[in-house]
């Protein structure tokens, strides 16, 4: 299996999740919903799969480049 690192793009907190380990996922569907700067970011699985790990929580604050989560593929 191979395995999708998906990691935050900017620097702000982790709004919303809306899926939880164990879930299908298609490419480009949303995963979570970042905020920065007032403005919401959505995370979108790059590659169709199962969400194997989730690295953040709701109101966790994220950098550029840091993990998300992992899509097992």
């Amino acid at each position: 299996m191979a395995r999708t690192d998906v990691t935050s793009e900017v620097i702000g907190s982790v709004w919303k999740i809306e899926k939880a380990v164990g879930d299908a996922v298609e490419a480009g569907e949303i995963i979570m919903i970042l905020e920065s700067m007032k403005m919401e970011i959505p995370v979108e699985a790059p590659v169709g799969g199962t969400i194997a790990e989730l690295a953040v929580a709701p109101e966790d604050s994220v950098d550029e480049d840091q993990l998300l989560c992992v899509i097992e593929s």
